[in-house]
């Protein structure tokens, strides 16, 4: 159901990273809570400090971010050696681009503006291989994390995990379609773009883009597919929890780093 309350507390599974990254698809499904945070550069210390933290899921932006994944090199393998989940943001619904990221070692890609069911449908045959999809078939991860590779093709489109993104008034107006489309494991919402699309850009607390974020995990109750987002602020994120969201991007270890450092300077002048 529906509320208006913030929940009181943050609460993801009690030890993100003591969890196998390749479970996340079935956490996803599960309706657990999986928290994460933005890693905002492809470097291989940001990212082991990050999986030290407790987090589920480790966001890799290859959309907005000036790098891509051949830029990532080792970090999705250390991410999942450390349990924690790296999820590649891609650039667009691009065949190209989904057959790299999971191969590099993404285990689930999340694909931006889709607002039809028949894009949708496209992300689900680019990120799944035969027969479920039409991905071509040569993974380059598993020989950098040392394990079998015909084991891990074998089991790949059983912890595949696929994140379409809902940014728009279109793809709002098409949920039901776009959420009925087989292969979906969670829709994520961009409350800027979104906002953008309402013509009110960066205005993401006006009623209008809440109204919808709201709307959103209510909509899919019962569809088996969680609802995502990102957001920066602990209130927020209680928020968007209390309305049923259950796969949230928390910020970016950076730019809370520097708010922490900004706060002790001022303390010390």
């Amino acid at each position: 159901m529906r509320s208006n309350n913030l929940c009181n507390s943050i609460g993801g599974s009690e030890k993100g990273k003591a969890m196998d990254a390749n479970s996340f698809k079935k956490r996803l499904n599960d309706g657990e809570l999986l928290l994460g945070t933005h890693l905002t550069a492809p470097n291989p210390k940001l990212a082991a400090l990050c999986c030290q933290a407790n987090i589920d899921f480790l966001w890799i932006d290859t959309e907005h971010d000036p790098y891509a994944s051949e830029s990532l090199g080792l970090v999705p393998v250390l991410a999942r050696q450390s349990g924690v989940a790296p999820v590649v943001r891609v650039a667009w619904n691009d065949p190209a681009l989904i057959k790299k990221a999971y191969d590099v070692g993404a285990v689930a890609v999340m694909v931006p503006q889709i607002e039809t069911a028949e894009e949708a449908a496209r992300a689900v045959e680019y990120a799944f291989y035969p027969p479920k999809g039409n991905r071509g078939v040569a993974p380059n991860w598993p020989t950098l994390a040392g394990v079998n590779t015909t084991e891990v093709i074998k089991s790949v489109n059983e912890k595949t995990a696929l994140i379409l993104q809902i940014e728009s008034v279109k793809a709002y107006e098409n949920l039901d379609e776009i959420a009925s489309v087989p292969g979906i494991d969670a829709l994520f919402v961009g409350p800027m773009d979104l906002s953008a699309t309402l013509g009110i850009v960066t205005e993401v607390h006006d009623p209008a883009v809440q109204k919808i974020m709201q709307d959103v995990p209510y909509r899919l109750e019962g569809t088996g597919i969680a609802t995502g987002t990102t957001l920066p602020d602990v209130d927020d994120v209680r928020c968007k929890i209390e309305w049923g969201y259950r796969f949230i991007n928390v910020g970016d270890p950076v730019n809370y780093g520097i708010e922490t450092l900004n706060h002790h300077l001022e303390t010390l002048r």
